[in-house]
């Protein structure tokens, strides 16, 4: 691919329907496999090894059950459909640019029933579990309000005298560390589920990528652990139990990710959790490693939203603070529908 070919925007290929984006149904993965080895004859795509600039594209948790209307936790923002736009906006950006991206990684949130955010782990003084969306702090279990519950210690492989003990342990961690409070979700993106599955129209523009590019999608799981939220993708909100044992590790690989790309573009539900906690956990660490790392991550800004359920929680104020953080540590807030090379510092000859 020559340089002038290289700044050229791709088309939408056929297959796509944007008013398919916000549905469920089935990808036919042959028919797009042979479609996008075509597409990459017609275009003059180079497979991704041959690319001397990396670019990574990180899509945080556009599963079924944030995404897609009537889904457990749909992530509608303040315009009520949000993550359906933002990931239709995803999609056209994939295709747009196939040729650029040399390497998908998609995380998926990934649950059970019994784990601490789920509504089964607490019982009130007299057994009831709370509705989805209350908030526990560490002032409620202190005092009572909630508890552990005993009945569900067995499946977990503690007893219930330590979970009591790690529950009140768990939300002063959090309280301590600026965290938000505890939050009971409503069950969702349940391992094995429709909602734990990627959306389609996701999947399909990941699929086709890896076919057109010869490039291998890679997924990361995170959130199965039944003692910690897991919003950040690389590490649980809490690592340590009561006593100072481990519960859980970071995952280490993000920080590879940027040393091997010459740049990760980021996109993905929700704005004001995962998205935002994975982005400030990488700050971290690379704070700790190389600072100057932040200069490689574009911050895909229309293809994510915050969590807001009306009248109940709105974290779009947090979500902003957030992103204007990551900004002024040297990340970049880019919009999808500019065309890459108005903003992305890396020389596009380079690539192909």
């Amino acid at each position: 691919m020559t340089h002038q070919q290289l700044l050229r925007e791709l088309p939408l290929p056929p297959h796509f329907d944007p008013d398919q984006v916000g549905k469920i149904w089935k990808v036919d993965y042959q028919k797009r496999a042979d479609e996008a080895s075509a597409w990459a004859t017609k275009y003059d795509i180079n497979p991704a090894s041959q690319d001397q600039a990396r670019i990574a594209l990180l899509a945080i948790d556009v599963q079924n059950s944030f995404c897609i209307p009537g889904f457990e936790l749909f992530v509608a923002g303040r315009s009520g459909t949000g993550a359906v736009d933002d990931n239709r906006r995803l999609v056209e950006f994939i295709y747009r640019n196939l040729h650029r991206i040399t390497h998908i990684i998609a995380t998926l949130d990934t649950h059970t029933a019994m784990q601490i955010f789920h509504p089964v782990f607490l019982v009130d003084e007299k057994g009831a579990h709370p509705q989805p969306m209350t908030m526990v702090s560490y002032d409620d279990v202190l005092e009572g309000r909630w508890k552990f519950n005993p009945l569900i210690a067995a499946s977990l492989g503690i007893d219930p005298e330590f979970g009591q003990q790690y529950l009140l342990h768990y939300t002063h961690e959090l309280k301590a560390r600026g965290k938000y409070d505890l939050t009971v979700w409503p069950y969702h993106v349940m391992l094995g589920s429709i909602g734990h599955a990627l959306v389609p129209a996701v999947e399909e523009a990941i699929f086709f990528h890896s076919i057109a590019r010869n490039s291998q999608v890679d997924f990361e799981i995170k959130g199965g652990n039944p003692l910690t939220e897991n919003y950040s993708a690389i590490g649980p909100e809490v690592l340590d139990g009561p006593h100072g044992e481990q519960i859980a590790e970071k995952n280490r690989k993000f920080i590879k990710i940027l040393q091997e790309h010459e740049a990760v573009i980021i996109a993905g539900q929700a704005k004001s959790h995962c998205v935002a906690w994975t982005i400030n956990d990488l700050l971290g660490e690379l704070r700790q490693y190389d600072e100057k790392l932040a200069r490689k991550v574009y911050l895909l800004e229309d293809c994510t939203s915050a969590v807001v359920v009306p009248g109940v929680a709105d974290y779009t104020d947090q979500a902003e603070a957030a992103f204007e953080k990551f900004a002024q540590a040297g990340m970049h807030v880019v919009q999808s529908t500019q065309p890459m090379e108005t903003w992305l510092s890396v020389p596009s000859a380079q690539q192909g």
